[in-house]
Order: structure tokens, then sequence, then C-alpha cells
């Protein structure tokens, strides 16, 4: 069962507590939608089926960008948006949480390969932000700011993920 995105969630509050005072303190960006939108991913990408959710037709789960690039323009409207969304937030996750993966990732033999990450991160967070209504405008410019602010982004997110390994290194020497 995934974590409760609730702000009682004791995960939650304790990566909220750490993304906000990255963002806030180390990189002078006080926005709280913004730093809420990462705070969530985080907390949604604890799980690997929230990291790979994006599927074909037939359920097989896509776990390279160009794949669910392709996903996108088959899909209509809100499936769309959502696809665009989350192809954002899993090459932010990777490039910022765990760029050391990306060998992995974009291996020779694999589609992503030539896929330059935080370019397509941009993009599709550009798109899906312009896919909005106007009764979810706020997500819109969260999503546009997350494409304008991408790098800066990415920086915060490894320097959160090394606040958290500081962290587990003194609860293990403890």
């Amino acid at each position: 069962m995934a974590p409760e995105l609730t702000s009682e969630n004791p995960l939650k509050k304790w990566l909220s507590g750490l993304t906000e005072q990255t963002f806030e303190v180390e990189y002078g960006i006080a926005d709280p939608p913004l730093i809420d939108y990462l705070t969530d991913m985080l907390v949604r990408f604890v799980r690997l089926d929230a990291v790979f959710a994006i599927r074909d037709e037939v359920g097989r789960r896509l776990d390279q960008v160009v794949d669910m690039l392709r996903e996108a323009e088959c899909r209509e409207a809100e499936p769309r948006r959502e696809v665009h969304r989350h192809i954002g937030d899993f090459t932010l996750f990777w490039t910022g949480v765990y760029p050391e993966k990306l060998l992995q990732l974009k291996q020779l033999d694999r589609p992503d390969c030539w896929v330059n990450y935080p370019e397509t991160g941009k993009r599709c967070y550009l798109i899906a932000s312009e896919s909005f209504d106007e009764a979810r405008r706020e997500e819109a410019q969260v999503l546009r700011r997350l494409s304008t602010l991408y790098d800066t982004c990415r920086e915060g997110l490894y320097h959160v993920r090394l606040e958290w390994d500081g962290h587990a290194r003194q609860s293990r020497a403890a």
C-alpha cells in the first residue's frame, strides 16, 4: 500500500522538512506549492511501482522515456497530460535524486541512451502545464515553474538526498 500523502505521514513530514530547508535556505526558493509538489513526488516515488507507473495498452510497464513519450502520443487530453507530467517527474527524480543510476537507465543497448533527460523533462513539464483547464491553474503554474527551474530543482533534490543519506548514517552510528 502506498504511503498516504497527508501532512500527518511521518515520511512526508520528514521529507517536507528536508525539502523546505534545502529550497528555502540553501537555494532561496520560497515557493510552498513547488516545494509541496517535490515533497509529494519524493513520497510517491518511495514505491518503485509509482516510479514506473506508465503502462502501455497491454499493461506492460514502461521503463524507458522513449517508450513513455510514444505512449503519450497514443493518449488523449487528460491521460496524455498525466504521462507528460510523469515523464517530467521521472526524469527529475533520476537526474536529481539518483544521478549515478542514469548510466544503468541509459545503457547503450537501451532506447534512452540518446535521450537528454533534463531537456525532455523540461519539455514534458511545459507540455503538461499547457493542457490544464482554468480550474487547475495553480497546478499548471507549478508545472510551468518546474519546467523553468528544472536544473535548480534537480540540484536541490540531490542536496535533499545528501541530507537524508547523512541522517541515515547518523542513525546507524547512534
